[in-house]
């Protein structure tokens, strides 16, 4: 791995310090909920914006439809969408267990915020900051490529319990 920019590397290396959770494979926030409470299969359905423009907002699931899948529980806008995750979750889930994909190309597992999203060759990826969004920007094949790498060893690690900078926070709306 290369070090291709020295101060992101030590914002990712800031978040690291904290200390990982052993709450299992998925990052999962103080929302109790894999991505946020965010709806994975929406953003597949959103308009995706050109590399160095804001993604569409994440599109938030609802506590009433979920389901569980690699020991976190995932939360939908629609039934449809909860049974299209149910059929390939693999297919839907990001990768890196919802982790920030350019922290995985730098060696660590940090958090992932749901409105900081992007989907290359049909796998939706997470970052952490929108800082972070400009540098994996930069070089998105070769720090998918990092990541592929370091993810072998990294996988196995328990799950960031850092909270997600920047972030408001998210949980699925309420039922009804």
């Amino acid at each position: 791995m290369s070090l291709r920019f020295p101060i992101a590397a030590a914002a990712v290396a800031l978040a690291l310090s904290a200390g990982p959770a052993l709450a299992g494979e998925q990052f999962v926030d103080g929302s109790g909920y894999a991505v946020s409470g965010y709806d994975v299969v929406a953003y597949f359905d959103l308009p995706q914006a050109p590399v160095g423009e804001a993604q569409p907002a994440a599109v938030p699931g609802r506590s009433d439809i979920t389901a569980d899948w690699n020991g976190a529980t995932w939360a939908f806008a629609t039934e449809e969408n909860r049974e299209r995750f149910l059929a390939d979750p693999e297919r839907y889930a990001p990768a890196y267990d919802g982790h920030c994909a350019y922290g995985v190309a730098l060696e660590g597992k940090v958090p992932g915020n749901p409105n900081l999203w992007r989907i290359v060759d049909g796998t939706l990826y997470l970052n952490i900051t929108r800082t972070i969004v400009g540098f994996w920007e930069e070089d998105i094949p070769g720090y998918i490529d990092d990541a592929e790498v370091n993810w072998q060893d990294l996988e196995d690690d328990a799950a960031s319990t850092n909270p997600v900078p920047e972030f408001d926070g998210g949980a699925p709306v309420p039922a009804g």
